[in-house]
This record gives structure tokens, C-alpha cells and sequence, in this order.
């Protein structure tokens, strides 16, 4: 602001404080005038006169001038200092700025102390705070000073306005008791707003919390996957070595025992080559005595070695190409599971507004439990009637999981659905909902009401569920050693999906 540098100029370069009767040299330099007599009066010893600050000499001790306006304009700032930072500025003081110490509503202007004192002080001249829009306080239709606030419009009125004006029968404030009651509710607001940001805060320190802890996790997920990849390549290299050397093996034998073969026939095409030329010369013969002389009978047509059932590959086995395909079609399996074991877990969160009102959702969003009694909620349009709940986020691509611990429950069911399912329903027994129904100890897959029991025993009650929409996969394992694959769901999925809970005995646990 201007009036922040005005300051900086009204401070004496000996005593850096307020000039006190301020005095000039021939160079143009101002100080206090006890300041510069003092140090006149130390130079005057030596017998040479200079200026503090630009060190101009003098022959003789130089003549003090008073500077009356930079008096009165430092007098002015020392005796109104908090004035210095509002910007206003005496609207008759035209020489120089000097700060306005009060406004006059009437005459809409600005006042220093030197002009308040000479101001009117008539009723009518109504004075405030310094402003630099006077006006703006007034009354645009009747130019009055703006008294009352019209309830009824939230505006400022002046007197006519409620007495003759627009304002006329409403409900009116002064501004003071209006400001102190709007004052009242901004603190009332303002104190709703800190539980707020407290609240905001806290969620934000779990969040980072969560997120490091994801961070940490990731970490380890990553080298204990980059190790298990690195021993698959080494394992998968060495297959494929003996494989090929299998193969390679195999196509040595058959090359060596097919060029044996290979032999053996060309001595037999030479042996066929010549008795087929020696019968052509006997059917070319005219003689018949010549020709039923010749010493070879009716077995001309039979060769050495025998026929061509007696030539097979007798060296070494065939390839078991069902082997090889069996052996692959495992490998792709192997890795189709190891994919499904390494998808990045999704940060589930259960969505309280979903939970019905016999079921208590924990202060960190993890986990269900069955309350047998009513927790009084709103009823709104998406809170499930009775034992279930469902997550804050949904799933429409790629691939998903999330673990669930149901140890402390032997009367629950687990899985995902639509968050267009109906309220009224309960998961598994719809077209909407997939999941793994836990009775005691008994366990079972569902879907529209449909159940397929799980046989084996199962040895943990905590599961992982994983989600590969694209493929419409809705895998359960059980989390154990190792993870078992328990059973997969399949279908096309035509909306996004929601992890969901329902329980109708003890709780449920979302873990990482």
C-alpha cells in the first residue's frame, strides 16, 4: 500500500523514528531537529560540516529550514497510526495523502483528524469506519444512511424505506442487532464446520494411514511375486529344455531308422529295375522256346526283405503329442490361478446408508455385525431391510479382490452383487446377487436361490473373493495352506458390482 511506503519515508535517518519539527539541508536531506543539531555539534570540533547520509560538505555550519508539510504529514501519521493500512485517505487533504481516521455517510468522504475536527456535527452526518465507498452505505433510492435490515428480503433499508417505501409493514432489525444475530448463527455454522474438519481430518490421517499400509503391503506383495515369477521362469526355461530335447531326441531316431529304411529300398528298386528289364526282354522274344527255357518261374515278382508290412520304425518310441498338450494345458492353468492369487486387492469400504437397521457397521467401515434390535437409521431408499449391507465403491472392470473373515459368525453369506438389487431381498436368492452362504459349519454357493454344497471340509472360515468381470468370474478361495480354490461362478455381468454381507449371527470382517 501506498501508505506503507509514505511510512517508511516519515522515519529521521539518526533516530529511524517519526520526524519530531523536521528540518532540511541545502542537499535536500530531512532529519529531527535535535538529531542533526547533535551531530553538528560533534563535527563542529573537528571543523568540517557534512550531510549524514551523502556526505556533502559544508564551509560553514549549515542553516536549518523547517519543512512545515513534511511536519504536518508525519504529525498526522504519529497521531493516527492503526489508520496506516486501511488504504483510506482524507478526501480534502489534496496535496499530500493523508490517512482518513473516520467516513461521513452524508457527505460521503473521507476525514484526517485536522478535517473531522472542522466537520459538521449535525445529526444528519452520520460517521463511520473509514471506507473508500461511502455511498455504498446509503439508501439507493432515497440517499438516506443505510439504519435498519428487512428481514422479510435479507436487505438493508433506510428509515423511509420502512416507513413509506417498499419496506413498509415488513419485519426490521437494526443493523446492530441484525449483524449480531447473523453473528450468532455464523458461529453456531462455524462451530458445525470444525466437527466437520475434525472429522475430515481423522478420516483423512486413517486414509494415510491405510494407504501406507497398502504401500508396505504392495512392497511385499511385489518381491515375494517377483521372486515366484523369477523361480516359474527358471522352472519353465528348464521344461521347455527338456522338452525340446525330448523332441530333438526323438526326431534323431526317426531321421536314423527312416534312412536305414530308405536303404533298404533303394537295393530293393535296383533289385525290382533289373528283373523288371530282364521280363521285358523275354516279352519282346518271338521264340517261345527261348522264353519258357529262361530259368525264372512264376515267383519273378518276389524280392528279398518281404513286403511292406516288414518295414517299420524300429528304433526309438512315437511322440506322445497328448502328453505335451496335457503338460501345456497345466502350465496355462498354473498361471491363469497364479493370476487370479496376485490381483491387487480393492479397497472395499461397507457403505453404511446400505445397512439395515439390525446391523452395526463398525467406525472403520470393516465390519458387519448382527444387532438383533434396531439401530434407528433413516429410512432412505437404498438401506437393505433386514441383515445385509453392501460396499461404498463398485467394480465394472478388470480384475478385483477382497478378503473376508467369517470366524466370528456361523450364520452369514458373502459375495457381490447389483446395487440395483431389491432391498427387500437377501443376497444369492436373486439374479442379482452371487455369493457363499456359511450355516454352522456347512457351506454352499448360491445363485437365484440355487445352492451347491461344498463337500470337503473346509479347515479356515476366511475366504478371498475374486472378481474377473470381463471373463464374468466370481472365484471363492479359501485362505489357507495353500489357498484352496473352493468354487467359481460364472455369467456376463451387465452392471457394476458391490461387494456385499449379509449376517444373521455374530460379524463379519473385511481384511487386508
Amino acid at each position: 500500500m501506498a501508505s506503507a511506503d509514505l511510512r517508511d519515508e516519515l522515519n529521521c535517518s539518526i533516530c529511524l523514528t517519526f520526524y519530531t519539527d523536521p528540518v532540511i539541508l541545502r542537499c535536500g536531506h530531512n532529519y529531527c531537529r535535535g538529531c542533526i543539531d547533535c551531530v553538528l555539534d560533534s563535527q563542529e570540533v573537528t571543523g568540517g560540516y557534512s550531510c549524514p547520509v551523502c556526505r556533502e560538505e559544508f564551509q560553514q555550519r549549515p542553516v536549518l529550514y523547517r519543512n512545515i508539510a513534511l511536519r504536518n504529514i508525519a504529525e498526522s501519521f504519529h497521531y493516527h497510526p492503526d489508520q496506516e493500512d486501511t488504504g483510506v485517505f482524507c478526501t480534502y487533504c489534496v496535496d499530500y495523502p493523508v490517512p482518513a481516521i473516520k467516513s461521513c455517510l452524508h457527505c460521503e468522504s473521507s476525514l484526517c483528524s485536522r478535517h473531522l475536527s472542522a466537520h459538521s456535527k449535525s445529526p444528519e452526518h452520520v460517521l463511520s469506519d473509514p471506507t473508500a465507498m461511502p455511498g455504498s452505505r446509503k439508501c439507493s433510492i432515497h440517499k438516506r444512511v443505510l439504519e435498519f435490515y428487512c428481514t422479510q428480503e435479507n436487505v438493508s433499508t433506510c428509515l423511509y424505506c420502512i416507513a413509506v417505501g417498499e419496506h413498509k409493514g415488513h419485519k426490521v432489525e437494526s443493523l446492530e442487532e441484525a449483524s449480531e444475530n447473523k453473528k450468532k448463527k455464523l458461529r453456531n455454522d462455524q462451530e458445525k464446520l470444525i466437527l466437520e474438519k475434525e472429522e475430515a481430518e481423522k478420516e483423512v490421517q486413517r486414509l494415510e494411514e491405510r494407504r501406507r499400509e497398502a504401500q508396505e503391503k504392495a512392497a511385499g506383495v511385489t518381491e515375494r511375486v517377483t521372486a515366484l515369477f523369477r523361480d516359474i521362469q527358471r522352472l519353465l526355461q528348464e521344461q521347455e529344455k527338456r522338452v525340446l530335447s525330448d523332441v530333438s531326441r526323438w526326431e534323431e531316431q526317426v531321421s536314423h531308422s527312416v534312412t536305414e529304411l530308405i536303404q533298404q529300398l533303394e537295393i530293393k528298386k535296383d533289385e525290382l529295375c533289373t528283373k523288371i528289364r530282364h521280363m521285358e526282354e523275354l516279352c519282346s522274344m518271338t521264340d517261345p522256346l527261348t522264353v519258357l527255357q529262361d530259368p525264372h518261374r512264376g515267383d519273378v515278382c518276389d524280392t528279398k526283405g518281404g513286403g511292406d508290412g516288414d518295414m517299420k520304425i524300429q528304433h526309438g518310441e512315437d511322440l506322445d503329442e497328448g502328453q505335451l498338450s496335457d503338460t501345456l494345458h497345466k502350465l496355462s492353468d498354473m498361471i491363469q490361478s497364479l493370476q487370479i492369487c496376485i490381483i491387487q486387492p480393492s479397497g472395499v469400504l461397507l457403505d453404511e446408508k446400505t445397512a439395515a437397521n439390525n446391523v452395526w457397521i463398525s467406525e472403520d467401515l470393516q465390519t458387519a455385525s448382527y444387532t438383533g434390535g434396531n439401530v434407528n437409521r433413516p429410512v432412505i431408499p437404498k438401506r437393505f431391510e433386514n441383515c445385509q449391507v453392501m460396499s461404498s465403491t463398485s467394480m465394472s472392470s478388470g480384475r478385483h479382490s477382497w478378503k473376508v473373515d467369517t470366524s466370528k459368525s456361523v450364520g452369514c453369506r458373502v459375495g457381490m452383487c447389483y446395487s440395483s438389487v431389491e432391498r427387500n431381498s437377501y443376497i444369492g436368492f436373486n439374479n442379482k446377487s452371487w455369493c457363499l452362504e456359511r450355516s454352522n459349519s456347512n457351506y454352499s454357493m448360491m445363485h437365484e436361490g440355487k445352492k451347491i454344497p461344498l463337500s470337503h471340509q473346509l479347515s479356515s472360515h476366511k475366504f478371498r473373493i475374486s472378481l474377473d468381470y470381463e471373463s464374468g468370474q466370481l472365484s471363492f478361495f479359501e485362505l489357507c495352506a495353500p489357498n484352496r480354490h473352493l468354487h467359481t461362478l460364472t455369467g456376463t455381468f451387465t452392471e457394476p458390482l458391490h461387494a456385499a454381507i449379509c449376517v444373521w449371527n455374530g460379524s463379519v470382517t473385511i481384511i487386508y
